[in-house]
């Protein structure tokens, strides 16, 4: 046998042993699902669920939404199957509140987006399970947009909310504000040609980068103008629509 660092990944001749995210579940003939696992250390893992749209299924939780759990995997073939998953959260209190719900599976479709098999992706993958925890006490919003922000950062797809790509002027006192989609910056109204952007969004985005913004442009609705932004520049970048993240825009 053997054990990786942090006791998180455990391979035995024929098993594989992972803490992982379900992301997503895919319906797989009359009672089986298709999971897909999201796992610090090789990314994405693809995994069989055997009878587990069964009722009384035993490893019913570990299809559910939002499950944080150790799935253990037997391989054959290079095929995976779960044979068996202890939880080790189960984000319960997303699953009863529907906003909470959709700004949860946002922060997991970005996820899977983002990630591949077999690429290494620990900042992303804790990133999510943070937000996660976040989502469970707090506001949804604010957790959400820090970890797009972060994953998109991780993924070399970073939002610039400094000062004008462009002309390198500062953008604090600036009316008329664009966000270049190429270049993935805000720029002046002057230099920019790309999609129009309010200082409100620039502050939000800053605000929840941790860095210095002004008070008086954090408006009730500026969370949901930055999840805009990020919604088109996330599928500007990755070419795919964000059906999630476009649901909790609605519903907020």
């Amino acid at each position: 046998m053997m054990k990786c660092a942090y006791c998180a990944l455990i391979f035995t001749d024929m098993e594989l042993i992972v803490n992982a995210l379900m992301l997503r579940a895919a319906d797989y003939k009359e009672n089986d699902k298709i999971l897909t696992l999201l796992t610090a250390e090789r990314g994405k893992i693809s995994a069989g669920i055997k009878g587990v749209k069964k009722a009384a299924a035993k490893l019913k939780f570990a299809a559910q939404p939002f499950c944080f759990a150790e799935y253990v995997l037997s391989n054959r073939g290079g095929k995976y199957t779960v044979i068996n998953a202890s939880e080790n959260e189960s984000f319960y209190d997303l699953r009863t509140d529907i906003n909470k719900f959709y700004a949860a599976s946002a922060a997991s479709e970005a996820a899977n987006a983002l990630t591949y098999e077999g690429d290494e992706c620990r900042p992303i993958f804790y990133g999510c399970v943070k937000a996660l925890s976040e989502m469970c006490v707090g506001g949804e919003s604010s957790a959400l947009i820090r970890f797009l922000l972060s994953a998109l950062k991780q993924s070399g797809y970073g939002i610039n909310a400094e000062n004008c790509v462009h002309c390198g002027a500062p953008l604090f006192r600036e009316d008329r504000l664009r966000f270049d989609m190429d270049a993935g910056s805000f720029t002046c109204g002057d230099c920019g040609n790309g999609l129009g952007a309010s200082r409100v969004t620039y502050n939000v985005i800053r605000k929840l980068e941790g860095k210095s913004y002004e008070e008086d442009f954090i408006t009730a609705d500026g969370e949901k103008r930055a999840l805009r932004l990020i919604r088109e520049y996330f599928s500007y970048k990755l070419n795919a629509s964000f059906k999630s993240l476009s649901e909790y825009i609605r519903l907020i």
